[in-house]
């Protein structure tokens, strides 16, 4: 189960960027936004996409690389995938409300209301791959000591 580890962080990497351009694009668009409720969760949203962009790049060089650094280890990780769960969670949960109309029935595929339908999706995304994440590397460290348990050293 541990083999899907770097690929979820890898995911959860690359939508971390795509939330990035997303937000960074919005974030120069409500520059003069009325609404700072709608600003600030723009901007909630570029601050959670710098930090998993940052983390989730560190944990998968490390995991990759294959060096037992203090970063890699599953505790380390758990601690992050938590945190950054949260923060998508609140952000994604805040924006539903805030983000206006969620029929873009009729409208392109670069229009505002499709936009902000995609920041609301990643953000949610970014939340389920995170706890995926986490449940699957807490099923992996159980079955691990389930195994050990049934060993003839125990």
């Amino acid at each position: 189960m541990f083999r899907y580890h770097p690929l979820l962080f890898t995911l959860i990497t690359l939508l971390a960027i795509v939330e990035l351009g997303l937000s960074a694009h919005w974030v120069n668009l409500t520059q003069n936004e009325p609404s700072s409720r709608f600003k600030s969760l723009i901007d909630l949203f570029l601050f959670d996409s710098v930090w998993t962009l940052l983390f989730g790049a560190a944990y998968c060089f490390f995991i990759l690389d294959g060096a037992m650094h203090v970063l890699a280890s599953i505790g380390s990780s758990s601690i992050w995938l938590i945190i950054t769960a949260i923060f998508w969670g609140v952000a994604a949960g805040l924006f539903g409300p805030v983000r206006g109309s969620t029929n873009c029935n009729g409208t392109s595929g670069t229009s505002p209301c499709r936009q902000l339908q995609a920041l609301y999706a990643i953000g949610w995304t970014e939340f389920a791959l995170c706890v995926l994440t986490l449940l699957l590397s807490v099923f992996w460290v159980h079955s691990g000591r389930r195994s050990y348990r049934g060993s003839y050293y125990v």
